[in-house]
């Protein structure tokens, strides 16, 4: 958990998102968050979390559904979404934290 606190303890936003390979809605999501961080650039960070392979982070978020929007700044959880979002809507949503 050391290394999540780390990943979230930053000045600029984090979106993190929580996935697996086998949900077809996650996958999805694969090209709009890249759309995302492409326009973001270095004013936040889009990080992707598999959540077969980061059990313990998942359950102690208590990730449900699949995708799991969830943007961090400073170490404090700012916005949370279960489903699909689109690039333009998750863009504005963290421009609001820069």
């Amino acid at each position: 958990m050391s290394k999540f606190g780390e990943l979230i303890d930053v000045e600029i936003p984090v979106l993190l998102d929580f996935y697996t390979e086998w949900s077809d809605e996650s996958v999805a999501m694969h090209p709009v968050l890249r759309d995302v961080a492409a326009a973001l650039g270095d004013k936040a960070k889009v990080i992707k979390i598999d959540v077969d392979k980061n059990k313990e982070l998942a359950e102690a978020l208590r990730v449900k559904g699949l995708p799991t929007l969830i943007i961090y700044k400073d170490g404090e959880m700012k916005w949370r979404h279960s489903g699909e979002q689109d690039a333009n809507t998750l863009i504005g949503i963290i421009q609001d934290f820069v």
